[in-house]
């Protein structure tokens, strides 16, 4: 997609400090923080805030491999949805998916963890045009999202917005995530095949193991992640929602020798540093996203994170991240 925006991708990949190889090897991992830089890069070179924002690019460069295979065998598109935010691990360990139903159809939600700097709006930009792209590859069907909305301000002229995803844009929202109808959601996919769809599905799971993703504690911190905004989640609530009693939770934790509690202080650290990165937040505003109570238990927190209250550590990305994008 670089390429097709004319970027000069060797180059970008040398001052982003990617090794070119380690882009061919079969399950290699990239943290997020790196792609990050790369974004802000291409973005800064390429002198267009709006790089990738457009349908073609989306549909063109951007593949789901077995797990787009996988969606494509489901009986419906709210089925496919299903299945990719099950599996979106197999494709980022940095990005969850989920899905959240109400009268009007159901909001597909995105969000990054694990990074330290602010994930540029661009590659959530694309990263959502992508999957509004694979539901119309998906239906064979020009469909239209009631609704669209992103955490970033309003860019000063959003035309490329309204053309790209052709429907009421907010920005300042809670979450970057879009609205599928409920009819949408119903519509049959002409390439279902319940057979196939099966065989793809444990071959997901195998590769879910291989990479470390299907473990109970990666589903626990996923769910934490999307309640935290909602105050600060309960075990039997997160038992719920994954469809797992209470004690079932928790003996499956102990088997892998974590507890609720630490996943939950883990969950908030990682997202800690990624709203701290992000100047749009004011303290106060990451001490609710986190669902603490209050400002006071957040600083505590943060020094015992970090060894810093969170302004000071705001301060400190802010200069590592000057430094990144210097060299």
């Amino acid at each position: 997609m670089f390429e097709a925006e004319g970027l000069d991708v060797p180059s970008l990949l040398r001052e982003a400090g990617f090794d070119p190889g380690s882009l061919q090897r079969q399950n290699a991992r990239i943290p997020v923080d790196e792609i990050s830089v790369l974004w802000q890069l291409a973005v800064a070179r390429a002198g267009k805030p709006t790089l990738g924002l457009q349908r073609h690019l989306a549909a063109t460069h951007s593949k789901l491999g077995t797990v787009g295979h996988a969606m494509a065998c489901c009986a419906n598109l709210g089925g496919a949805l299903a299945r990719v935010t099950r599996y979106i691990a197999v494709i980022s360990d940095a990005t969850v998916l989920s899905m959240h139903h109400e009268a009007r159809g159901c909001w597909m939600v995105m969000a990054h963890t694990g990074g330290s700097l602010p994930i540029p709006r661009q590659r959530v930009e694309y990263a959502i045009l992508t999957a509004f792209m694979q539901c119309q590859w998906l239906t064979r069907r020009a469909l239209q999202p009631l609704a669209l909305e992103f955490v970033y301000p309003a860019p000063a002229d959003d035309r490329s917005h309204r053309e790209a995803f052709d429907c009421p844009i907010r920005y300042n929202a809670p979450a970057n995530r879009f609205l599928i109808s409920a009819a949408d959601m119903a519509l049959q996919l002409p390439t279902h095949h319940q057979a196939l769809g099966e065989m793809q599905a444990h071959l997901l799971d195998d590769h879910l193991s291989l990479l470390g993703q299907a473990t109970t504690s990666s589903l626990v911190c996923a769910e934490i992640a999307r309640r935290l905004p909602h105050g600060e989640p309960r075990r039997h609530d997160v038992a719920a929602d994954l469809g797992l009693a209470e004690r079932t939770l928790q003996r499956r934790l102990q088997e892998e020798s974590v507890s609720f509690q630490s996943l939950l202080d883990r969950t908030r650290r990682e997202l800690a540093q990624q709203y701290l990165a992000e100047d749009r937040h004011t303290l106060t505003a990451v001490a609710d996203m986190l669902g603490f109570v209050d400002s006071s238990n957040f600083f505590r927190a943060c020094k015992r994170w970090f060894g810093l209250p969170p302004a000071q550590y705001r301060a400190r990305i802010w200069d590592t991240d000057t430094s990144a994008l210097a060299h």
